[in-house]
């Protein structure tokens, strides 16, 4: 069981939990500014489905790079996976990933159950094409013969299914109905998973290039990605910033939803700090803190949001 729960990767959950936590607390603001109501249930379900959504592309990366042998070249304890080292088999790890699927699809079903039917049907079936291209991405980074993560694509569909579907999706199931504005904590969690995701492949820069894995870190190099991953890390705020500016709250003495940006010295020190690595496997250590930090951007703005409502 240790061996599973490793293979987890449960320090990845508060990254994959954080647009969920956005939109739906952005949507309970909106909401009970309208006179609406806000369903918990859906809430708790949408965590369900999101949590089994990264475990299953964790499970999937692992045996993807296992049977590739890509993580055969990995050489840091930091990045040892389960199937690589022999700790599960590919077997297990292929048929934990089959049961990971149907568990998803099958909550997934049940989050939209309970978020449209029976007034909205067509919205239904759309959220469960959604589903099934969630779950066909978890799969597809490492996975096939044509892994989009092996091309360089990996950040692209980071971006659209951890920031943009997570994010607009979930207000979504609350209100049903789409608001532009929300493009913006969208793209800002996006840009926080795409900032994870670049620096585990920085990480890797080395072994991924033994293997033939062709990250975009790799394309680009290891000096232009860490200049992305700047770029990345300074952007967030600003779109959260933005978002609070075209909902009028320059112009209110409600200064407590500016709480989120007691995070911009926070990030500015873990920026020096990682511009400060020369040695690509030292960047490990800080996957866990853009992951929480990113949970924590989330939190504040739905803390600020909602504090006296």
């Amino acid at each position: 069981m240790t061996d599973w729960i490793k293979a987890a990767r449960l320090r990845t959950l508060p990254l994959s939990l954080s647009g969920i936590i956005m939109g739906a607390f952005i949507a309970k603001w909106r909401l009970y500014g309208e006179g609406g109501t806000w369903d918990w249930k859906i809430f708790a379900l949408a965590l369900v489905v999101t949590l089994l959504y990264q475990v299953l592309s964790n499970y999937a990366n692992d045996y993807g790079d296992g049977v590739k042998g890509t993580d055969a070249k990995r050489v840091s304890e930091a990045e040892a996976r389960a199937v690589a080292s022999g700790k599960i088999t590919a077997k297990q790890m292929k048929n934990a990933v089959i049961l990971f699927s149907v568990l998803s699809f099958v909550v997934t079903v049940a989050l939209l159950y309970v978020a449209f039917i029976p007034n909205y049907m067509k919205e239904f079936y759309i959220f469960i094409g959604l589903g099934v291209a969630s779950i066909l991405a978890a799969i597809g980074y490492t996975v096939g013969k044509k892994p989009y993560g092996y091309m360089g694509l990996g950040d692209i569909f980071v971006f659209i299914f951890f920031g943009l579907v997570s994010v607009c999706g979930s207000y979504f199931l609350f209100t049903k109905t789409f608001s532009w504005d929300m493009l913006l904590p969208g793209t800002a969690i996006g840009l926080m998973s795409m900032a994870v995701l670049n620096l585990n492949n920085m990480r890797d820069i080395e072994s991924d290039k033994l293997s033939g894995k062709n990250s975009f870190a790799l394309r680009i190099g290891f000096k232009n990605a860490m200049i992305y991953e700047m770029i990345l890390l300074q952007l967030p705020l600003i779109l959260i910033l933005m978002f609070l500016a075209v909902n009028g709250f320059f112009q209110t003495q409600n200064y407590y939803v500016f709480i989120v940006m007691i995070l911009m010295l926070p990030l500015m020190k873990l920026r020096r700090q990682i511009m400060a690595v020369k040695n690509p496997r030292e960047l490990d250590p800080f996957l866990k803190q853009v992951g929480i930090m990113t949970f924590m951007i989330a939190v504040l703005t739905a803390l600020g949001l909602n504090l006296f409502h």
